[in-house]
């Protein structure tokens, strides 16, 4: 990892606090919006579950024009939160907001947080605690549920568990939860969830790992987090925080950028952890802490459409890469389902009257899923198109980043599918649907551990 980047004015700020028992750490960008709710939040929390502890909140930001650091430091008085919740801490909460550098010229969330993680170990926190800036949903208790594990229960890595709608977290559902579940042998539903409680130790360990790439610096600094606590051995747990409630994102117009920087982390450190993952087989229940919330996640539209055209599209475009990419018979048989979507999406969109003259036309999610009832993308498929990806980044013929690049088009064409198979299923049944796909995962591992064999015993022979 690079050394440190902090400037003058945070080591400053760092030297005024000393030390601290327990940080909350929220990066940021344009939030002043929703940043003043998650900050009076978090504040509640340290007040009223550790007011014995010294805490801070440290905002990392990227310097965003819209006064969200400003928002940090006015949201209202401490004097506010004792007198709603009848406690006196102990310690005042000290909030410090700050611009994070940027790590080689690059910035975003991973780079955030590295400045966060960097004031944790230099204040020797216990507990840090990292929530999103655009939370709607966040309460007083999420303080405690991901920070209670570490301080109470000895854990190091305190993973999300959320209850999102079916159609949510389409990167979780289909590569980081049954890729680490299936590789790693624990089941954490939510790998890159975004807010998590990391100890003092896995912070300074964090701190110690080389590589430091644009991607951790970027979307792939939540994958890098809970698979650097997997293959380091440290004790993991999960903690229910009922629904997220954020700003959503469409798969097929948002999550582009997101989807390379996270699957272009996971697939590094698959090849860089091979001893971590060889010999696990099948998977185990992780501890979950809290009491189980029953509640409805808001719904999310999505256009499915839209997914199974970029499909077909990003086949035409990039059938040599997938057929240079992905083993023979797997890249005919997703080139084959590529072919079949652009004629199925160009019929929806007929039926349903989008695009021509009627400009207007807004469909549903239901009445796209249904116009494009038949297609399927199965999960054996999707799972060895996957480990494909893995041996591929391991051999090196293709940057990894370009690896991923060609990927994206068949996540949107798996992600379709999905869509139009859950269009009538509820939460339970669709989160069976992500169940059955991960056991598909664990099921084809002696695929991909065959395949990586094979390539040790041919780099071997060409020593």
């Amino acid at each position: 990892m690079p050394p440190t980047t902090l400037t003058p004015a945070i080591r400053d700020e760092i030297a005024r606090l000393g030390r601290a028992d327990i940080m909350v750490g929220i990066p940021s960008f344009r939030n002043a919006a929703t940043i003043g709710y998650v900050v009076r939040a978090a504040h509640a929390g340290l007040v009223q579950y550790f007011p014995d502890q010294k805490p801070v909140l440290v905002n990392s930001d990227a310097g965003s024009p819209d006064g969200t650091q400003r928002v940090v430091i006015e949201t209202e008085p401490p004097d506010y939160v004792e007198s709603i919740l009848l406690v006196r801490p102990t310690n005042r909460l000290d909030r410090v907001t700050l611009t994070y550098p940027e790590i080689d010229g690059t910035g975003g969330k991973g780079a955030a947080l590295r400045a966060i993680f960097e004031m944790a170990a230099a204040l020797d926190v216990q507990a840090l605690v990292v929530v999103d800036s655009d939370l709607r949903s966040i309460a007083p208790e999420w303080i405690e549920l991901l920070a209670g594990p570490i301080l109470k229960g000895g854990y190091d890595f305190v993973a999300p568990l959320y209850a999102r709608y079916k159609y949510d977290g389409t990167i979780t559902n289909t590569v980081t939860y049954p890729l680490t579940r299936a590789l790693y042998g624990h089941r954490i539903r939510q790998p890159i969830g975004g807010d998590f409680g990391v100890s003092g130790d896995l912070v300074r360990h964090y701190l110690e790992q080389e590589g430091w790439t644009a991607d951790i610096s970027k979307f792939g600094i939540d994958i890098w987090m809970t698979t650097t606590a997997l293959a380091g051995g440290f004790a993991v747990c999960q903690t229910r925080l009922g629904a997220k409630v954020h700003d959503p994102k469409d798969p097929g117009a948002d999550l582009g950028p997101m989807f390379r920087q996270v699957v272009g982390t996971i697939l590094r450190l698959a090849v860089d952890h091979p001893d971590a993952w060889l010999g696990v087989k099948g998977s185990h229940d992780v501890p979950a802490y809290g009491f189980e919330r029953i509640i409805d996640p808001p719904p999310l539209e999505v256009n499915a459409i839209r997914l199974l055209d970029e499909f077909h599209s990003g086949s035409l475009a990039m059938a040599d890469a997938w057929r240079r990419a992905l083993e023979p018979a797997t890249a005919e048989a997703v080139l084959l389902l590529a072919a079949e979507a652009g004629p199925r999406a160009d019929a929806a969109s007929q039926k349903l009257g989008i695009g021509g003259e009627n400009v207007e036309s807004h469909p549903s999610t239901l009445e796209m899923a249904e116009a494009l009832a038949g297609f399927h993308f199965p999960d054996d498929l999707w799972a060895r198109v996957v480990y494909d990806l893995v041996i591929a980044s391991r051999k090196g013929e293709l940057e990894t980043s370009h690896l991923v690049a060609a990927l994206v088009p068949i996540y949107f064409g798996r992600v379709g599918s999905l869509v139009v198979e859950c269009r009538h299923l509820d939460a339970a049944d669709a989160e069976e649907r992500v169940e059955r796909q991960a056991r598909e995962f664990e099921l084809l591992k002696p695929y991909l551990v065959e395949r990586w064999r094979a390539l040790d015993a041919a780099l071997e022979d060409g020593a």
